[in-house]
């Protein structure tokens, strides 16, 4: 049942396909777009087997007409449940009744750049490897479809016809969940991915051209022996893996506007759901069986989901849904035989089997044309560089030698050997991509003799709409030009006025050099600090010395008013010299205030805080009044040093007639 049929067969298949059958695969106009597509479903009853049916076995299922059959019900023996489909083939069905009904009429969408699948479903045992593949003396789906194809892209792509067609052809299965290529074994897991547009493709996949079915056989036969296979109860060579057949047919048209198409054939002949409590698996098969119900159980889901319209479809569950995405609910014609089985011990394989078969038949494709421009023919034309850039930058490119001797008159557009631009008459201020293109096929029209055909075949408000285009380039290039020429008269004026001016002047008058001005930073200010009594003895005696406090970087210095050159000291503090009776009477108003003031008159004092001033005021009350300031330091309030800025401070600030800041 697995066996495929041979070279010998290939006559008699032609003289059983010829005739009015191949009438049917004309191809029809490509400009008609299809409308969606549902997904047709043909239901084919397998006889009974020899060694599976018992004595006096009756059949579970009958066939009412050529679309619809009956079953009988578990629940209610007395009841029988009714199918319809598209068409349902009996146990007298041949290979060629369901190849001609089911099968041919999907080819010539092929020749139309669409896309088509045939899918052999049902229970394992049921027949789908029959169907798909036949035997030499009964050939199944994929001989058949590929003599008929392989015989309709000779007759499409004969020398005078407009478009030349060739086939290629891969073969793959999908072995728990791996993708594995069956031309080529050793080359691994493959990925499948999906383009731009939403085809699938699988990157890596070996690709074989084939011109006739000699072709074919030479890498299918191979192929199909490196098909993973296994013995079960119920099938001594079962299927353990999903395989695909995919034929390509790229098309590409022989004259402009150098169309190509292609369209994709896809032949999967699925592994069968198993019942492993029938088939005995065990180790390695129920492995296998379980990876194929697994995947079976995902397409029943994406069949589900389409029907119901959920925004989620689950093709990216499992391998064979993820391939199958063009196929069910994509842009494919879609066939589905169902397979099933007589025998009532296949009773629940079969009422699964046309459930699934049923829902199927709801699915809606949308297919759509595969076409896209070829615009790799076109031969690149070699031009100049000033031909390429614009004439701006061809000037600015030139040496100084050619911009010295250089024709100020801009440079005329390039001439070529065909000028028959009739629409187009225009041409150097286009694009150069596009400018190449054109020059390219208005040549390639020429050397096939169609010198009278137009250059550009668009529609005439298209034509009219890239006429005014160019015109308003041609407009913009002009007004470029003139301002371009009005900026070299000016700069040619300026020379010309600056060379009379060289000349009018005298050759021993050397004009300055231009001086760069360098901004000089302001000197800093400095804070000066002056007691209120020396500028009132400053203004009794104008004479006497009066002492400023100054400070400059990190040393002090100490400078009179009158004096030329001030005195730095050495040391890094304030130095001050006041005269005694300033200093006298400053120890005294301290003294007074160590005496009388309150904590709070203390505090004003500089260095004196709050715990200081209770210090002195505790210590006053014990011992009685300060006889001198230099008493403080009994009180051991501060060290000597620190007495000693104290009084500095404090005098300077009591001579002044205001008191420092308490730290």
């Amino acid at each position: 049942m697995s066996g495929v049929p041979t070279l010998p067969r290939r006559r008699e298949m032609a003289t059983v396909t010829s005739g009015a059958g191949r009438c049917r695969l004309s191809k029809v106009g490509a400009g008609r777009r299809p409308p969606p597509a549902r997904v047709r479903v043909a239901v084919r009853l397998r006889p009974f087997v020899d060694g599976t049916a018992e004595a006096n076995d009756i059949p579970c299922v009958r066939g009412l007409d050529s679309y619809s059959l009956e079953i009988a019900n578990w629940r209610n023996h007395q009841e029988t449940l009714k199918y319809q489909f598209d068409a349902f083939y009996g146990e007298k069905s041949s290979q060629q009744d369901i190849y001609a009904g089911s099968v041919q009429p999907i080819l010539r969408h092929l020749l139309e750049g669409q896309n088509a699948s045939v899918l052999a479903y049902g229970p394992t045992g049921a027949g789908k490897t029959h169907t798909m593949l036949g035997s030499p003396e009964q050939p199944g789906v994929i001989p058949r479809a590929l003599m008929d194809l392989l015989q309709l892209t000779r007759e499409e792509g004969a020398e005078g016809r407009p478009w030349a067609l060739s086939v290629t052809m891969s073969y793959l299965e999908i072995y728990q969940e791996k993708v594995l290529d069956l031309l080529d074994p050793a080359s691994g897991d493959l990925v499948i991915r999906e383009d731009c547009r939403g085809n699938i493709l699988i990157p890596g996949l070996t690709q074989k051209p084939i011109t006739s079915f000699a072709d074919f056989e030479q890498h299918f036969l191979p192929a199909s022996r490196n098909r993973t296979v296994g013995a079960t109860r119920l099938n001594q060579r079962s299927s353990r893996s999903h395989a695909v057949l995919l034929v390509k047919v790229d098309q590409r048209e022989r004259l402009a506007p150098f169309r190509q198409r292609e369209g994709k054939l896809y032949l999967i002949d699925l592994a069968g759901s198993e019942d492993n409590r029938r088939t005995g698996n065990k180790g390695l098969r129920l492995k296998e069986s379980g990876a194929i119900n697994s995947s079976l159980f995902v397409l029943g889901k994406v069949v589900d989901a389409l029907n119901q319209g959920l925004p989620r479809v689950p093709y990216r569950d499992s391998k064979l849904t993820r391939l199958l995405q063009d196929s069910l609910g994509g842009s494919a014609h879609s066939i589905l035989i169902a397979n099933i089985a007589p025998e009532r011990c296949f009773y629940l394989d079969t009422v699964s089997a046309l459930n699934f078969a049923a829902r199927s038949k709801e699915v809606i494709n949308r297919p759509f044309t595969n076409e896209s421009l070829q615009l790799h023919v076109l031969a690149p034309v070699k031009m100049s560089q000033k031909e390429l850039v614009g004439p701006s930058e061809a000037k600015r490119a030139q040496g100084p030698e050619e911009e010295e001797i250089g024709n100020p008159e801009p440079p005329a557009p390039p001439t070529f050997a065909s000028q028959n631009f009739s629409p187009l008459q225009k041409l150097s201020s286009m694009d150069p991509a596009m400018l190449e293109r054109l020059l390219s096929l208005d040549r390639l029209l020429g050397s096939r003799g169609t010198q009278g055909t137009p250059l550009l075949s668009t529609p005439k408000r298209e034509r009219m709409v890239l006429m005014k285009t160019v015109e308003e380039k041609d407009l913009e290039i002009e007004r470029l030009k003139m301002k371009q020429k009005e900026l070299e008269a000016k700069v040619q004026a300026q020379e010309a006025m600056d060379s009379k001016e060289k000349e009018n002047c005298s050759p021993t008058v050397l004009q300055p050099l231009a001086r760069r001005t360098v901004a000089v930073a302001k000197p800093l200010k400095k804070a000066v600090v002056i007691p209120l009594q020396l500028i009132q003895e400053q203004a009794a005696s104008p004479n006497a010395d009066i002492h400023i406090l100054k400070k400059k970087s990190r040393k002090r210095k100490l400078e009179c008013l009158d004096a030329t050159e001030p005195k730095e000291k050495a040391e890094d503090c304030w130095e001050l010299q006041i005269s005694p009776e300033l200093l006298a009477h400053g120890r005294q108003k301290i003294l007074d205030m160590l005496n009388e003031g309150s904590a709070r008159d203390l505090r004003s004092l500089q260095r004196i805080g709050q715990k200081k001033a209770q210090l002195i005021v505790g210590w006053r009350e014990l011992h009685g009044p300060f006889s001198q300031v230099e008493d403080l330091e009994r009180v051991q309030v501060m060290s000597g040093k620190q007495l000693e800025s104290f009084l500095k401070a404090n005098i300077l600030g009591l001579a002044a007639g205001q008191h420092c800041s308490p730290s």
